[in-house]
C-alpha cells in the first residue's frame, strides 16, 4: 500500500527564524508558523481559530529563508511531517512533538518591508535587515567567459531580490 506525507501550508511567520549548523555544517533554520480559520457557528456566531506549527528548512533553504523572512511575513510551504520523540529528563517521561520539515516555499506579500495583506508589517515600521550586496558584472577577457567565484570560506555571501530563482 502507499503512503503520502504530504504538507501545504500558507501562514505568517510566529517569530524570526533561528538559524543553526549541525555538526556536518549543514544549516538548519527553525520557525512557528501560525494559521488562521475563520467560520460562523450553527447560531450564527463568527469564530476564528489559530492553528500554530512548528518548522525546520535545512540547507540552503533554510539559510534564504533566515535572511529573508521576519515575524509577521508571510509564506506558502510544502513539506512533511516528522515526528520527534524523546525521554523526558526530569519526569521521566516519554514526549513527543510533530514538526513540519520544509521541502519547498514561497514568498508571499510585499517585499522590502512594504505591508503584505496579511500584515506584514506594522504601519511605520520599517525593515531593520541591511540591504543585499548587488552582484557585480565582469566583461569576459578575450571571447572566455569569466569562471565563477566562490566566496572564501568563512565570509557571508549576500544575494539581491533578482538572485532568488522564485
Amino acid at each position: 500500500m502507499a503512503n503520502v506525507n504530504k504538507v501545504i501550508l500558507i501562514g505568517n511567520l510566529t517569530r524570526d527564524p533561528q538559524l543553526k549548523y549541525l555538526p556536518s555544517q549543514t544549516a538548519v533554520a527553525e520557525f512557528g508558523l501560525a494559521m488562521n480559520r475563520k467560520f460562523k457557528l450553527a447560531s450564527g456566531e463568527d469564530r476564528e481559530e489559530v492553528c500554530f506549527v512548528d518548522c525546520s528548512a535545512f540547507g540552503r533553504t533554510g539559510e534564504v529563508i533566515n535572511q529573508y523572512c521576519r515575524k509577521g511575513k508571510q509564506i506558502y510551504i510544502e513539506g512533511r511531517l516528522k515526528l520527534d520523540q524523546w525521554e523526558d529528563k526530569q519526569g521521566g517521561g516519554k514526549r513527543s512533538r510533530l514538526t513540519v520539515v520544509v521541502e519547498n516555499f514561497q514568498f508571499l506579500g510585499g517585499r522590502d518591508g512594504a505591508p503584505a495583506s496579511g500584515g506584514d508589517s506594522a504601519p511605520g515600521e520599517e525593515d531593520q535587515r541591511p540591504p543585499a550586496k548587488q552582484p557585480q558584472a565582469r566583461a569576459p577577457q578575450g571571447g572566455k567567459s569569466p569562471a565563477p567565484q566562490e566566496p572564501p570560506i568563512g565570509e557571508e555571501q549576500h544575494f539581491g531580490e533578482s538572485d532568488i530563482p522564485f
